[in-house]
């Protein structure tokens, strides 16, 4: 089963940019997503970008469009997410997941096979 370590986390302040990574371990078989969620203190975990292998189709939460962006790097190996014009709101702890797909992604956190053990996300005001 592969295995994902988050890095890159930290605080910033509102406005301020952070890069998450995210290493895979092992290698998944055929063709697999990988997403980025995020979860704040009494709130649902929620989906904020995903992206398939295959052709590397992106989608993103309305609340990060335009500001987030997410990738596929080293041969696959390395899940990114460029955050950039920060706000409080953004302020969660953040975890990789993955899970093989033929096809398209789930957005629904129980679809996911695959967690890391989350980085913490500050911005302040």
């Amino acid at each position: 089963q592969a295995q994902l370590v988050e890095s890159g986390g930290g605080s910033v302040q509102a406005g301020g940019s952070l890069r998450l990574a995210c290493a895979r371990s092992r290698v998944f078989r055929g063709t697999y997503c990988m997403a980025w969620f995020r979860q704040a203190p009494g709130t649902k975990r929620e989906m904020v970008a995903r992206i398939w292998s295959g052709d590397n189709m992106t989608s993103y939460a309305d609340s990060v469009k335009g500001r987030f962006t997410i990738a596929l790097y080293n041969n696959n190996n390395t899940l990114e997410l460029q955050m950039e014009n920060l706000k409080p709101e953004d302020t969660a702890m953040y975890y990789c997941a993955a899970v093989p797909s033929p096809t398209i992604c789930p957005d629904s956190q129980y679809q996911y096979t695959t967690w890391g053990q989350g980085t913490q996300v500050t911005v302040s005001s």
